[in-house]
């Protein structure tokens, strides 16, 4: 049997490389996030070439809310991934290195989060509960199929969500953060449609996009 390929799939103007990349478009839309697609790659040395297949524009890093003195607003790459090669993996963690500021190996100019498969379910608990028990390690420790990936070297789970400030954020373990911050509706809302989008014979999916100040 042949290697099987994606399918290319057209989605707002863009041409994606794969279904999976223009239902996480159909996401993005619908958290209301700016993005560009695979806006520009990157010469990393060593002959590694990169280039990352999104960029989204003011979404909110540091887990504190934007209340917070440790918040970021802040743009973030993103790369989608249904299994994950050694050389993927490499490329990743060269990029996020390239990105390092000086002394602070956790802070990267370059932060990427790593997504795999829409997660299934109708309720957020579910969605997470897929999330936790599906996530891996998104840089050179094995290659393996991975969802949610972290931003910043660690090995721990970035599920994005939209916050009760209307941004989209990554958030993590702290149940408690969790629950006082996410909103649910609107994060449930937003994988449902990207989940149930469809592409077939011409269809284009109609996301009206949220806004937030």
């Amino acid at each position: 049997m042949g290697e099987m390929k994606a399918i290319q799939t057209e989605y707002k103007g863009y041409l994606f490389r794969s279904r999976l990349e223009a239902r996480w478009a159909v996401f993005f839309d619908a958290c209301g996030v700016d993005w560009e697609y695979e806006p520009e790659g990157y010469d990393l040395g060593n002959g590694i070439h990169y280039l990352p297949d999104f960029l989204l524009k003011r979404v909110q890093l540091g887990g504190y809310g934007s209340g917070s003195e440790f918040s970021e607003i802040r743009s973030l790459y993103v790369e989608v991934k249904g299994q994950m090669t050694q050389a993927d993996s490499e490329k990743i963690l060269a990029f996020y290195k390239a990105g390092l500021a000086d002394g602070l190996p956790a802070i990267s100019d370059t932060p990427v989060l790593v997504l795999g498969d829409i997660p299934p379910g109708t309720t957020l608990d579910r969605m997470r509960s897929w999330v936790d028990a599906e996530s891996g390690r998104p840089f050179p420790w094995g290659a393996r199929a991975f969802h949610s990936g972290t931003v910043d070297g660690m090995d721990c789970t970035a599920f994005p969500c939209v916050n009760r400030e209307g941004y989209l954020e990554l958030f993590g373990q702290a149940e408690e953060y969790n629950r006082r911050f996410i909103d649910r509706r609107a994060t449930e809302r937003a994988y449902r449609l990207a989940r149930q989008a469809r592409f077939e014979h011409g269809e284009t999916p109609k996301v009206r996009r949220a806004r937030y100040a």
